[in-house]
């Protein structure tokens, strides 16, 4: 997918998307201390970018923490149901990642399942028995190795280690029992699903709890490493316009290291170990089309393992992160 002449972000707007990134809920106080520019400043272009659909700060659950799974799945079609059935993917709450690649009658999405109960019905259930769907396939996600709590650092080039020591949150302290949910956590779950930044006072009315107690409990969630914040932006407003899903197979033994290689790399949204044929599924994002080739050929051809690459341009996303947005107007973005 390539579009010339696309808007691209200046530099404040990079370094207000940099500090989002280490932390989603900074208030814009402490960014624009950081960045050496006025509250008002940071505030008014966040929700110009929001406002368009360009950028979106969004709570996520780590699957892992709290014992889900997650599933890469592709779903073939007839060329006339492509759109439909990947728009219909997207407004569920339960995956990420859904676009349709070339050719037109392939959609791959990333969907969690808290149990075999969820797999099974939207696996073998719903999408089997959708019409003008004529095959499914689907695969676990084994180990991520970019994006998800790590993100996708090649978005996030514009701050100096100073200034991202100054932003970063207190870390995650990960314990061995997994994290279990309790009443509340659901509906606060999806609010930040829709908005990463939503005040303490929206949470409150949505889970009944009280401000503080809304606060403790997000503040727990995302020390325990179960809730996360990521930053949903267009692609082409870094500037790059060419994205492409690959597939690789790479030897077993070498595997742990051929998946930290190409997780370095800065073209690479997300990266993934998964049962199946294929064992690597990358998210690359590229500057044009010749960036594409020079990343398969020098990033992806040089690692060590690699027996066969398969790749697929994507044509149109129904969904990038986070639950399904539609334009509106921004809340306050403060988190405070």
């Amino acid at each position: 997918m390539t579009r010339v002449g696309s808007p691209v972000l200046d530099e404040i707007d990079r370094s207000i998307v940099h500090a989002l990134h280490i932390d989603g809920r900074a208030p814009f106080s402490r960014i624009a201390s950081v960045l050496g520019v006025s509250d008002q400043t940071v505030a008014r272009r966040y929700r110009r970018l929001r406002s368009s659909g360009s950028l979106r700060v969004v709570g996520l659950p780590d699957a892992g923490r709290l014992g889900w799974v997650e599933w890469f799945v592709r779903v073939q079609v007839t060329p006339d149901a492509a759109v439909p059935v990947a728009d219909a993917l997207a407004r569920r709450g339960d995956t990420s990642w859904v676009c349709l690649t070339s050719g037109g009658t392939q959609i791959v999405c990333v969907t969690r399942a808290r149990s075999s109960h969820e797999r099974d019905a939207l696996l073998l259930g719903q999408l089997p028995r959708t019409p003008r769907v004529t095959g499914v396939t689907a695969h676990c996600l084994l180990r991520v190795f970019a994006g998800g709590p790590s993100g996708w650092h090649g978005r996030a080039d514009s701050l100096t280690p100073g200034q991202v020591a100054a932003l970063a949150p207190e870390p995650a302290h990960h314990v061995r029992d997994q994290v279990v949910l309790r009443e509340g956590d659901e509906p606060m779950l999806a609010a930040l699903a829709r908005d990463g930044r939503a005040t303490y006072l929206e949470l409150a009315e949505v889970t009944g709890w009280s401000e503080m107690t809304a606060k403790r409990r997000l503040a727990r969630l995302r020390r325990r490493g179960a809730l996360f914040f990521d930053v949903d932006i267009d692609p082409l407003l870094l500037g790059f316009e060419t994205l492409a899903i690959l597939w690789l197979t790479v030897d077993p033994a070498r595997m742990r290291r051929a998946a930290e290689a190409i997780a370095a790399l800065p073209e690479v949204a997300f990266a993934a170990a998964t049962t199946g044929p294929t064992n690597l599924l990358v998210f690359a994002a590229c500057r044009d089309v010749e960036s594409l080739y020079d990343f398969l050929e020098r990033g992806v051809g040089g690692l060590p393992g690699i027996r066969q690459v398969e790749s697929a341009p994507v044509i149109r996303n129904s969904k990038r992160v986070g639950a399904l947005q539609r334009p509106g107007p921004p809340s306050a973005g403060r988190a405070s």
